[in-house]
């Protein structure tokens, strides 16, 4: 016999239901893949491949307002593993940090007690990651150490702060959505809080501009967008404009520098800070449904907008050769070409039914491979769409529509492939779609660009409970004759009408029934797989009511009236009693006496008469003479077989399985229809005197009264096991019956009315939990004394609506915050750790795992081969862990999907983009960034080698600019590809210009990228009347007549360095460009502080050598200790082509995982000289990485790279205690 506590893995959890009108905003995607929103005051964690539940944080006393998962741009190792951090903050000023995985607040933060407006993780400091910056209301920027919880400084501001927006390529930057307007700070720092009130403009609202009344259709946007006066001023707009407070959202563009959108619901901006000039506007049709959001894309120009109806669209940025004119091409038919940025829509999901409940909160995008957008619905639905890339025959192009195609790209994972070679292209957006073309520059022609289309498919949905009110019922206990067979379900039934089964092992929906037409008041099991449910409609004038009793099959689904046609037009069921065996059935009504059924046959056994006293509360008893019963049976049965048992001698041997075959047919047909046990029920009455009846088949007897407990008030509700009976009353008190002693206790608690009292299953345990208005206590029974009590508004945030055990130590609480939890018996909100849920479907997640398993992992997966085989079968290797972590490995590896597989077990898979497809699958912001910049110049390098050894036609040195890097790298992309783009982008500023300012800004640049010819044209402009006129002229007449004779070249320099000298930087630094001395004014730029624009002039204006010296001062400015921002200097550096710098550099950091990885893909792309120093940086790299393999305990890899590493490794070789020989390729 098993002990009573037998438990199926039930763990702790919630279900979650609808969402609060504050979670509207509290939702983010993490770079691990994982989805965090609020819903109410618990943070849900949940599995965005899947769509499974993970986590659910609860600590917070208020509702969440904003949750945001730390960032992953750091180097991973033993120090700094992969982990889950996320950050909330609840509309009291909370903020709280969690460890995720294990469900536990790792810092609590508190500033003041208003709703936290924003929240975000510094990303820029290579030396920590453990900074927030929070806006607490309401004008106060404060930045907080989260691991500590200290307050590192605190700065305020004139305006109420709505929301900011770091600068994602200058970290120092960073924008202010406030009331008001918009306040841009530059010199944002960790170390002090920014000195002045930062630059503030006024943005009128483009419905007060002539933009505004021509949206009827695309050109007329078109058209009024050239009318758009400046959007951005200096000056508080007059009374007439509106104020900010209809822009919704500020975002800056991550896929190119200085560009930022605002969002109205009405059209989308997008601006140049450059100039402060609107430079493309997305407008809606009149008929078109309101923007709510809008998250714009790195890897592409692109923009995933969320409309009032819940419908997700993609637009993306038209090619510009599609909308640039030049001269020679045939003029266009609309002779006034508008030139701007243009975001054709490419794909959009279905829409969702709103209703005045249900409306879409709030959408994110995967950040690693940006295609998939998850959309969280106010009803606690949350739905996961995921692009999908179509290639498109030549025939069904779309010629009209004026968008220009989309093609895939030629790479994948930063590698041209050939068209056979094997590709996932829905494995990021970069992968889908190639770049948009620039101005001038045609696709190749050639039948390997593939044109395609994008779809939105609908890969996960998650669905929340619906609202309260909620009835729950758990199913029979675990038996050890039903453990075959066993599942706990809970069966909840709602509001309206229909019952829900969970499954709370894995927390997921079994089955949703539609029983009912109003709402379920309550729900009683027969058996397993079969429950009563009941409902009543509102009563009419009567106080008459359709009461409807359903008994539903779950296997089937099927549900049958169990009172047949009665119910129309009765008093109302108060409750339903089943009997211990499941036999029978009381029904309760208001004011109509009780009725008794038999579940078995659904045949009413007895209706009261009319004299039948009131009932107020009723229990059946666990006796039963059944036991009894079925010995005088088998006993007969037993006779029987005996008389027909012909020889004394045979009988042992039938006797005995004659007995075993009837044993075993009786515990199958347990409530066989010959038998009918007795049951008895106990009632109470409105003055507290306690009946006793006894039912056995059809009769029904009047067995004993109790007369009333004087110390008792109205009697509410009975529960009865073993020999304790517990009534509990109107007044809160609860009256403990020992049946065997005959002794009763009465314990007051001073809750109010006692709702329900039930006790927890398994024989022997005495535990009961009881239901208040305002509460819940556990009362142990035997010991009469209270082991736990919970009570709304002190300690907790919600009201309990019912409750009932789960398992003998486990209760499930139902709320009114929309939510059922499943707690343990001391009923305290606690998180469990994620290791140990039960998962239906594996989840791709190592950030779950231990740090050095996660680790090995990573060395598993990107070293393939090993010996000489390529496997996901770990079993393989020689990696002495525990069985444990090896199984918890392969699990990890079993969750993959198949494509990922494939992939991986290519041997035609190189190992850059081997590193680029781990980089996405661990979501390592760091790696994936190094690898993609690396890949692309390692590519680079052979192909220029290729072509340097083979002669080849014109056209092979312009391959490089098809496939260039993407331009969201900014100063790391190719000099002609990035003067190309910032050509294009001066282009339109010019375009757009409509005040003198811009003009001004437009004729600088111009200066700057050497056009002198258009910079004359434009400071010819400049008016008479305009006090600048005098000096433009001049400055025309300056640049048309500089020459190169050394006099004029000494004295413009002289007149330069003397403006820079006394502070007029940009203007000595535009003389110096005139006369081509950029060299020089690139060193100005860089003494005085100004590294990115000194950067950028090198990219536009020097040739490589020139460039590179620039970029290399850069560097090593970067990696200064004050600065310390080694990681973009390594990306600097590939971006240079310095690759045994970077190997040297990731040496010294101790990167050396990274750097062994990286020295391998130069080997094979022969980009390293091979000298005694290089031989010797290589072998020192390779016997480091192998004893960081030896500490993770990886011990075929540690091998593999101590053999490769000479002299270096052979002590390492000796401890590992293997032979010398290379045991694994890799």
């Amino acid at each position: 016999m098993l002990p009573y506590t037998v438990n199926f893995k039930v763990s702790a959890r919630t279900l979650t239901g609808a969402l609060n009108a504050h979670n509207k905003a509290a939702v983010d995607w993490g770079w691990q893949g994982l989805i965090a929103y609020g819903c109410h005051s618990l943070v849900v964690v949940i599995d965005s491949n899947t769509a499974q539940t993970l986590q659910v944080l609860e600590k917070h006393k208020a509702d969440i307002v904003k949750v945001k998962w730390a960032r992953e741009n750091y180097h991973h190792n033993i120090g700094s593993p992969y982990c889950l951090r996320l950050a909330s903050a609840d509309s009291s000023g909370k903020i709280i940090v969690w460890d995720v995985a294990a469900g536990v607040a790792q810092c609590e933060i508190q500033e003041h007690a208003k709703p936290i407006q924003d929240v975000q993780w510094l990303w820029n400091q290579d030396a920590s990651r453990d900074l927030l910056l929070a806006i607490h209301p309401p004008n106060y920027i404060v930045l907080w150490n989260a691991d500590t919880g200290t307050k590192l400084w605190k700065k305020s501001y004139a305006d109420n702060i709505l929301s900011f927006s770091f600068d994602p390529f200058d970290p120092s930057h960073l924008t202010l959505l406030t009331s008001e307007g918009i306040v841009f700070i530059s010199d944002f720092s960790p170390s002090k809080p920014p000195s002045g009130p930062g630059k503030k403009v006024y943005i009128s609202s483009p419905h007060s501009s002539p933009a505004h009344n021509k949206l009827a259709t695309a050109t007329g946007a078109k058209k009024a967008l050239h009318k758009v006066k400046i959007l951005i001023t200096q000056e508080k707009p007059s009374a007439e404009f509106v104020a900010l407070n209809d822009c919704l959202q500020l975002a800056y563009l991550p896929s190119k520098r200085n560009h930022m959108l605002l969002l109205y619901p009405r059209e989308i901006l997008i601006l140049d800070l450059e100039v402060n000039q609107t430079v493309g506007v997305i407008a809606i049709e009149r008929t078109g449904v309101p923007f709510l959001q809008v998250i714009p894309c790195s890897q592409r120009d692109g923009l995933f907008c969320l409309h009032e109806n819940g419908c997700i669209t993609l637009r993306v940025r038209r090619s510009y050769n599609s909308i640039f004119t030049t001269s020679n091409d045939e003029p266009d038919p609309d002779p006034d070409p508008v030139q701007e940025l243009t975001y054709d829509l490419r794909s959009q999901c279905d829409a969702i039914r709103v209703t005045k409940t249900v409306r879409p909160f709030s959408m994110v995008c995967c950040p690693v491979n940006e295609n998939a957008a998850a959309l969280i619905v106010s009803d606690g639905r949350v739905m996961i769409w995921e692009l999908k890339s179509v290639v498109c025959s030549q025939n069904s192009r779309n010629s009209t529509s004026g968008m220009s195609p989309l093609y895939s790209p030629v790479s994948f994972c930063g590698i041209p492939v050939g068209v056979l070679q094997n590709k996932l292209p829905d494995l990021s957006l970069d992968n889908m779609i190639g770049q948009s073309a620039i101005a001038g520059e045609e696709h190749p022609k050639g039948s390997i660009l593939q044109e395609v289309h994008l779809k939105f498919l609908l890969t996960g949905l998650l669905s929340g409970l619906p609202s309260p009110q909620f009835a729950i019922r758990m199913c029979p206990p675990l038996t050890t004759k039903n453990i075959k067979m066993y599942q706990p379900l809970l069966a909840v039934g709602t509001g309206s009408g229909s019952v829900l089964v969970y499954h709370l092992t894995s927390g997921l929906l079994h089955k949703e029934l539609s029983v009912h037409s109003c709402e379920v008041k309550g729900i009683e099991w027969t058996s397993l797989t079969s429950f009563l449910s009941f409902a009543a409609s509102t009563p009419n004038n009567m106080g008459l009511v359709r009461n409807e009793l359903q008994l539903v099959d779950l296997p089937t689904g099927r549900s049958t009236a169990f009172r047949g046609d009665r119910g129309n037009d009765e008093s109302p069921i108060e409750m339903i009693k089943v009997s211990h065996l499941k036999q029978y059935l009381a029904v309760i009504f208001k004011d109509k006496p009780l009725e008794l059924w038999d579940i078995r046959t659904c045949t009413l056994l007895r209706e009261m008469s009319k004299s039948f006293p009131a009932i107020t509360a009723l229990e059946w008893s666990p006796s039963h003479n059944l036991k009894s019963l079925r010995k005088k049976q088998l006993a007969t049965r037993e006779a029987m077989a005996r008389q027909t048992v012909v020889s004394d001698a045979e009988l042992g041997a039938v006797e005995s399985s004659v007995i075993s075959l009837l044993q075993e047919a009786e515990s199958k047909s347990e409530l066989s229809q010959n038998i009918s046990a007795r049951e008895h029920f106990v009632f109470t009455d409105n003055d507290g005197q306690v009946y006793h009846l006894t039912v056995e088949g059809n009769s029904v007897k009047d067995s004993a009264r109790i007369p009333p407990d004087g110390s008792m008030g109205s009697i509410t509700c009975i529960a009865w096991k073993g020999d304790t009976l517990v009534l509990g009353d109107m007044d809160g008190n609860l009256n403990f019956w020992d049946l065997k002693g005959r002794v009763s206790r009465g314990i007051p608690t001073h809750r109010s009315w006692v709702r329900k009292i039930r006790f927890a299953p398994g024989k022997g345990n005495q535990k009961l939990i009881a239901m208040y208005n305002d509460g819940a206590e556990v009362w142990d029974t035997k010991e009469v004394q209270m082991v736990s009590s919970l009570r709304s508004g002190r300690n907790v945030t919600f009201r309990i609506l019912d409750v009932d055990w789960c398992t003998s130590d486990k209760v499930i609480l139902a709320s009114d915050d929309g939510c059922i939890r499943v707690l343990e018996m001391s009923m305290k909100s606690t998180c469990f750790r994620m290791d140990e849920q039960e998962l239906t479907e594996p989840v791709w997640c190592p950030y779950l795992l231990v740090p050095r398993a996660s680790l090995a992992l990573k060395a598993f997966l990107l070293h393939q081969p090993w010996n000489g085989r390529y496997s996901l079968d770990i079993s393989h290797i020689d990696y002495p862990e525990n069985e444990e972590i090896k199984t918890l490995l392969q699990e990890q590896l079993n969750a993959l999907s198949n494509d990922i597989k494939k992939l991986l077990l290519d041997p035609e898979f190189t190992l850059l983009q081997r590193c680029l497809l781990v980089s996405r699958l661990y979501g390592d912001e760091s790696e994936l960034h190094f690898w993609t910049v690396a890949a692309h110049y390692l590519h680079s390098l052979s192909q220029a080698k290729s072509e340097d050894t083979v002669v080849t036609k014109d056209g092979a040195p312009r391959d490089r600019l098809n496939d260039p890097l993407d331009i969201c790298y900014d100063v790391l992309c190719e000099n002609p590809y990035f003067q190309k783009f910032q050509l294009e982008r001066v282009n339109l500023q010019e375009v757009k210009r409509s005040t003198y300012d811009h003009t001004r800004k437009c004729t600088d640049q111009l200066l700057l990228l050497g056009q002198t010819d258009r910079a004359v044209q434009l400071l010819l402009e400049t008016s008479a009347e305009n006090q600048h006129y005098y000096c433009d002229s001049l400055k025309a007449c300056l640049v048309t007549t500089v020459t190169s004779s050394g006099p004029s070249q000494s004295t413009i320099k002289l007149v330069a360095t003397n403006m820079i000298a006394n502070g007029k930087l940009a203007e000595g630094v535009q003389l110096l460009c005139l006369i081509d001395k950029a060299a020089d004014a690139c060193r100005y730029l860089q003494t005085y502080g100004e590294w990115n624009r000194a950067a950028w002039l090198a990219k536009v204006r020097l040739n490589s050598e020139e460039c590179a010296d620039v970029l290399k001062r850069w560097v090593d400015h970067l990696c200064s200790p004050q600065v310390n921002q080694k990681s973009k200097a390594l990306l600097v550096l590939l971006s240079l082509g310095c690759f045994v710098t970077v190997a040297e550099t990731l040496h010294s950091m101790r990167y050396f995982d990274r750097a062994a990885l990286f020295v391998e893909a130069c080997l094979k792309y022969g980009a390293f000289e091979i000298s005694e120093d290089t031989e010797k940086l290589i072998t020192a790299i390779y016997a480091d990485y192998a004893r960081s393999l030896k500490s993770l305990g990886f011990k075929q890899g540690a091998v593999h790279f101590a053999s490769k590493a000479g002299a270096a490794g052979r002590d390492l070789l000796n401890e590992l205690g293997s032979p010398k020989e290379d045991l694994t390729e890799g």
